[in-house]
């Protein structure tokens, strides 16, 4: 079943280039490897409340700016929790009704790529 904020007004970047410290062995992550990164974000608010004006937007350049930061100082094992962890920074930084990502990753010779896809709402408060 879909998210009401799923029929609203998104914003969409496909395939970030990213440099991350991903994996389960030691030598996966001894290094920064290539993922990429697709980001569906729902603002808080519709495109029609904008007046044609940034600061009522979610700036997207600014959203990839802030993962690409985020993403260059971790170092984890699993994209999973990466995952997670780049959707609650974002909920937490900018006005979002729900975000869904997809992260990639290159490490299987016999594939083009693993990923993972999760969905996150805000938190309750």
């Amino acid at each position: 079943m879909s998210h009401p904020a799923e029929i609203g007004d998104a914003i969409h970047i496909q395939d970030l280039e990213l440099a991350g410290r991903v994996g389960v062995p030691d030598e996966e992550r001894a290094k920064p490897q290539r993922l990429t990164l697709s980001i569906t974000i729902w603002p808080s608010g519709g495109f029609r409340q904008l007046d044609d004006e940034l600061g009522k937007t979610v700036n997207y350049a600014e959203v990839c700016r802030e993962v690409k930061h985020f993403v260059s100082g971790r170092t984890d094992r699993l994209i999973e929790t990466l995952a997670e962890e780049i959707a609650a920074e974002l909920l937490r930084r900018f006005p979002i009704a729900q975000v869904r990502l997809e992260l990639r990753k290159f490490v299987l010779p016999d594939a083009k790529h693993v990923a993972v896809r999760i969905t996150r709402p805000p938190a309750k408060k």
